[in-house]
């Protein structure tokens, strides 16, 4: 039988892997994520492990699924780009675990689609319609990376967008890379056609660096909130595992040797 057309109790855990933080909203949005995606798959169990500062984390929920029994496992990174996390602790983390355990690794989140639908949803939220694209700037805010691929990856992000229709959009940094945000929002103003500045943070969840970002846009128009359990993450996330669970039919490669989806 293909593995795709197995019921939804044999398919494997999800385990949704996200960074933590000391502040309580980081986990509260998490778990409000985590409930969104299985109010689309109600049949598949759907577990959460933190990297640092939350309960549960990574190792101890590996660790009880085993215990119980449980023999396939897709991990998913709650993550928007395949930096240092993705590529180095997140791994380390399930080389570690638990023998009996088959897991695959899924895809970061992004870049998507998807994530382009929930950041409009965002501005949206925050007051803009459609109409104001046209005449709108955009700041796209993210919490930023030494790691030039994940650079690379959202000024990529931002030249796609600007092509869906904004006066301009441009990227910003909260930390490890420039420009800051502030310094994007006064940029813009003097764009031709700008006549209003908007911040889309391009975060997941509160936090430091989201705050940053935050405080960065004191001079914006507009800041859209985090991405959050916006429906089209949540469904991103089901994409993410639905593919990692369709490759191929062979025998599940060890961890290390399984390649990152783009």
């Amino acid at each position: 039988m293909h593995r795709a057309t197995l019921p939804a109790t044999a398919r494997p855990v999800l385990l949704v892997i996200a960074h933590g933080s000391r502040d309580p909203r980081h986990a509260e949005t998490v778990h409000a994520l985590v409930r969104a995606v299985r109010s689309l798959r109600p049949g598949l169990r759907v577990e959460t492990g933190f990297l640092d500062f939350n309960a549960p984390t990574v190792s101890g929920v590996l660790e009880r699924l085993a215990a119980e029994g449980v023999r396939d496992v897709v991990a998913l990174p709650l993550l928007l780009t395949r930096a240092f996390h993705a590529k180095a602790d997140i791994p380390a983390v399930l080389r570690a675990a638990p023998a009996r355990l088959r897991i695959r690794q899924a895809a970061v989140l992004g870049p998507s689609p998807l994530l382009l639908t929930a950041l409009e949803q965002r501005l949206h939220e925050a007051g803009l319609t459609p109409a104001d694209k046209s005449s709108t700037g955009v700041v796209l805010a993210s919490a930023g990376s030494s790691d030039p691929e994940a650079i690379a990856v959202i000024a990529e992000i931002a030249r796609e967008w600007r092509l869906t229709g904004w006066c301009a959009v441009r990227p910003a940094f909260a930390s490890a890379s420039l420009p800051r945000t502030q310094d994007v929002v006064r940029e813009l103003r003097d764009v031709p056609g700008v006549r209003r500045v908007a911040v889309a943070p391009y975060v997941l969840a509160p936090g430091f660096l989201p705050d940053r970002i935050a405080r960065g846009a004191d001079e914006a128009d507009v800041l859209a909130d985090v991405l959050g359990p916006a429906p089209s993450v949540a469904r991103l996330l089901v994409r993410r595992y639905e593919e990692a669970y369709v490759r191929a039919d062979s025998p599940v490669a060890p961890l290390a040797r399984i390649p990152a989806l783009a």
